[in-house]
């Protein structure tokens, strides 16, 4: 399989199961268990629950994914001082 063979997803971290497992909802409703890629496991990036993730999957298996990106909320505010 290619590299390019990969549908892509944008989801939210619903749970946080055993082994590095997490339950993420996608936008289009659907719940996958997806793992961390290697990159992110070597370079120790942890993922939390309600966090935006992209999700990577084969077209063969479609129930599971892999986590490439998390995207953080930082904790500043959009309001400027007055």
């Amino acid at each position: 399989m290619a590299k390019d063979d990969v549908i892509v997803f944008n989801g939210v971290v619903e749970d946080k199961l055993p082994n590095t497992m997490f339950r993420v909802k996608l936008e289009n409703g659907h719940e996958i268990l997806a793992t961390v890629c290697g990159k992110m496991r070597k370079a120790r990036i942890w993922v939390n629950v309600g966090e935006s993730v992209r999700v990577e999957m084969t077209p063969y298996d479609l129930d599971k994914g892999r986590i490439t990106f998390v995207e953080r909320n930082r904790g500043g505010t959009d309001q400027q001082n007055s």
